[in-house]
């Protein structure tokens, strides 16, 4: 984003976007003595989209923006107060919030598995339960949107990627969010001008079918935007008849071009049998001199779709990929929740004591108490082994051997040696003051690579993946089943 220019989310107060039942819990702690009594919350996820063996952490920047925009105007406590179920000591603290929590959080681009914490919240119960709704509202969209562009990118097996679908997204914050967590997935740029003005993505676009049907003659419209983008001039040649007319006029201009001394770009099927297209387009251009000319193809592509078209022998250079991408049409829900893991008491307001949360699904059972989550890498091959929950005041000393297993099948133990153990969470604020600067985009998105190159392909296989192991550290099991031992005794 410009420094220069005001953040679009930052200039809208989005405080009061939240559950109403944030706001009666808030004010029912406050009513019973419980408004500073200190609470710990995880948000994490469940299940990964699409059945997939790993998902991308985004999202975190604007969650912190919110939380640093936290506060309530006049109108916010005067529709409050309209409700008349609010007290006024519930009111007056509206009026002069400030935030006081401590956040810690997984830096945006980090693969992420379920049930580890992405983010975790401590602080007043008031506050880090009123925060519930934005920050999974943030994390989940983006995440999802992140990771479905990861896989639409890996399905291109190294060819650019364009999100072109702001005008399918579920609303404007779908279209600009949604391209700016495709872009730190591996898309190359984004269709939507203003995710280049406020973030950077690169906006890329050429022209539409109508640009074609406006002008007397496919021929005339070709030479018309060759003519004003001589050295950017990719056509759309599928307005009419892609073989026939299209390709054979967009020759015509590009050699125009080339006598001209410009380089042609390229041109876009956008409909049709576009691996037999492509395969025809690519003879043609070939026999015409034109081998430097690149494909582009669109039209309500994925990453089955694309793998599809290459393995057919498509003649393809780079996707367009709208709809299914920025709304992850597939599968729209990621799935995070926000669950309470630790709080105080009356007596002890800042001693926090683990909690759970029990389920006849035993997915949905909680992992108790204040957390942190690591990666644990093979030293030998730079490849990331596993990760393990532990309680907060774990260290995972990596100069000795340290046991792993598997939380479902205690069993299972492996004694690790010659690894690395790397905590995934990095602090964020600090009793309510910001400690930690996010990263420019670009920088963002160059990490994601990197991080998921240390994942193995086994687990990014779209077809069963490989199960990357969530661990949990032995003190954390033994407390989960005293936890559990207590409440299923009674």
């Amino acid at each position: 984003m410009n420094a220069a220019q005001p953040s679009m989310f930052a200039a809208r107060n989005l405080t009061m976007l939240v559950d109403f039942y944030e706001l009666t819990m808030a004010n029912g702690f406050l009513e019973n003595g419980l408004g500073n009594v200190t609470a710990c919350f995880d948000l994490f996820f469940r299940k990964v989209p699409d059945q997939g063996g790993y998902a991308i952490m985004a999202g975190l920047e604007q969650a912190i923006e919110y939380l640093e925009n936290l506060h309530f105007t006049e109108d916010d406590i005067s529709y409050l107060r309209e409700k008349n179920i609010f007290s006024e000591a519930f009111l007056d603290y509206l009026a002069r919030f400030e935030f006081a929590c401590d956040v810690w959080a997984i830096p945006e681009g980090t693969p992420i598995f379920p049930h580890e914490p992405l983010m975790t919240v401590r602080g007043p119960a008031m506050q880090a339960q009123f925060v519930e709704t934005m920050l999974l509202l943030s994390v989940n969209h983006q995440s999802l949107i992140a990771t479905k562009a990861s896989r639409i990118v890996r399905a291109a097996d190294g060819r650019p990627v364009m999100e072109f679908g702001s005008r399918r997204a579920q609303g404007s914050d779908g279209a600009l969010y949604g391209a700016r967590a495709a872009y730190i997935a591996g898309a190359a740029g984004t269709a939507c001008a203003i995710c280049d003005r406020e973030f950077g993505v690169p906006a890329l676009g050429t022209m539409a079918h109508s640009w074609v049907q406006l002008f007397p003659t496919e021929l005339d419209a070709f030479r018309a935007y060759a003519k004003v983008y001589p050295d950017a001039c990719t056509l759309l040649v599928d307005t009419y008849h892609v073989l026939r007319s299209g390709v054979p006029n967009a020759i015509t201009v590009f050699k125009e071009l080339k006598a001209a001394g410009h380089v042609p770009q390229g041109i876009r099927i956008d409909s049709g049998d576009i691996a037999y297209l492509s395969k025809k387009a690519r003879i043609m251009l070939d026999e015409a001199g034109l081998p430097e000319v690149k494909i582009v193809a669109s039209n309500s592509l994925d990453e089955y779709l694309i793998r599809d078209l290459l393995s057919q022998g498509a003649q393809i250079d780079s996707f367009g990929v709208g709809e299914r991408l920025v709304t992850s049409r597939s599968e729209p829900v990621f799935g995070g929740v926000y669950k309470l893991a630790a709080a105080g008491t009356i007596e002890a307001p800042e001693t926090l004591v683990p909690k759970i949360k029990l389920s006849e699904n035993a997915s949905k059972i909680t992992n108790p108490g204040f957390k942190t989550p690591w990666r644990l890498f093979d030293n030998e091959t730079g490849m990331a082994i596993a990760d393990v929950i532990t309680l907060a005041d774990e260290v995972i000393d990596d100069t000795q051997p340290y046991v792993i297993f598997d939380p479902e099948f205690t069993y299972k133990r492996k004694k690790l040696t010659n690894f690395r153990a790397v905590k995934l969470q990095k602090p964020i604020f600090e009793k309510g003051r910001r400690v930690y600067d996010c990263p420019p985009i670009a920088e963002i998105r160059e990490y994601c690579k990197a991080q998921l190159d240390l994942i193995w392909d086994e687990v990014k296989r779209f077809e069963n993946p490989h199960a990357y192991y969530v661990d949990l550290s032995e003190p954390l099991w033994k407390l989960k089943r005293e936890l559990l031992d207590r409440y299923f005794a009674e």
